[in-house]
């Protein structure tokens, strides 16, 4: 009774410890050398890297596009994810169907996904510029653009992580007392009342996760860029959608620079603890005031 619940819990430590505190340790190791496949030698140069990264006006310009696209793709697709876990929540006919139906996208291959919308965005013959064409809208170069590719890969990102997000705001919204929106029915308070003064206070930990899980999808996105630039690591041709791990790509695998690759890599990690200590934070203090 006292050691099998270590027994069943290893595996996972066991895991982590192979395929993530490992490479995390070593990555560390390579960042503070001089470490390329070119060459056998690896000079050891301290944090000469992360000095020459944080001069780096190509690391700053992937900082900006990665800070830009999340912000674009996580507001609304969060706000719309609520909302659709708020309709759900409610009595429909064939709610196990609309359920499933949100999971479709996210099973979705995000190579299909970026290939289809790649066409829908195109300049020439895409969807998007003919349906803007009927507003007098002129033909616009979607991909050529910092603020229409960052608009283009955000919304691939809302399409396939919206339905998923929202079934996770459904299962909170699930524990929410029924009693609740019977007396705010009862009171004459209407669906958008009840989902601003009772769901959203009621799953507001709920919502800090998310928040914070996507922000952390946001720091990784690539295959997205990737592809939708032509399979460019550079992200265009003027880098203006260019992520931090399209830049981590670039330099590791085209460059083979795994030195400078690896201190990009640890930045973001700084980037990754930064947010989980906020969700910690916001999260204590919200249980603190509920």
């Amino acid at each position: 009774m006292k050691v099998s619940p270590y027994a069943y819990v290893a595996p996972f430590f066991l895991l982590f410890c192979a395929f993530g505190l490992f490479p995390l340790i070593y990555t560390a190791w390579v960042s503070l050398h001089e470490w390329t496949l070119l060459s056998d030698v690896h000079t050891f140069v301290g944090l000469g890297n992360f000095g020459t990264l944080l001069g780096d006006a190509y690391f700053w310009n992937a900082t900006f596009n990665t800070l830009s696209i999340g912000v674009i793709s996580t507001v609304p697709q969060l706000l719309l994810a609520i909302w659709l876990a708020h309709l759900l929540n409610r009595p429909l006919r064939m709610q196990t169907f609309f359920r499933i139906s949100l999971l479709l996208p996210n099973v979705t291959s995000v190579v299909a996904v970026v290939v289809i919308f790649s066409q829908l965005f195109g300049r020439d013959f895409g969807l998007i510029n003919w349906v803007l064409g009927w507003f007098g809208v002129g033909t616009i170069d979607w991909a050529a653009g910092t603020g229409t590719s960052h608009v283009a890969i955000s919304v691939m990102i809302m399409w396939r992580w919206t339905g998923y997000n929202a079934l996770i705001f459904l299962a909170a919204m699930q524990a929410v007392p029924r009693e609740l929106y019977e007396a705010a029915t009862i009171d004459g308070a209407s669906n958008f009342t009840q989902l601003r003064r009772i769901t959203v206070p009621m799953i507001r930990p709920t919502i800090v996760f998310v928040v914070i899980v996507s922000t952390i999808g946001a720091m990784q996105i690539l295959a997205e860029p990737l592809l939708f630039g032509g399979s460019s690591v550079t992200g265009g041709p003027d880098r203006q959608f260019q992520t931090l791990s399209l830049f981590v790509y670039e330099h590791g695998f085209t460059k083979f620079d795994f030195g400078y690759a690896s201190a990009a890599s640890w930045i973001m990690f700084l980037f990754v603890v930064l947010a989980a200590g906020v969700n910690y934070l916001l999260t204590r203090r919200m249980k603190g005031g509920l």
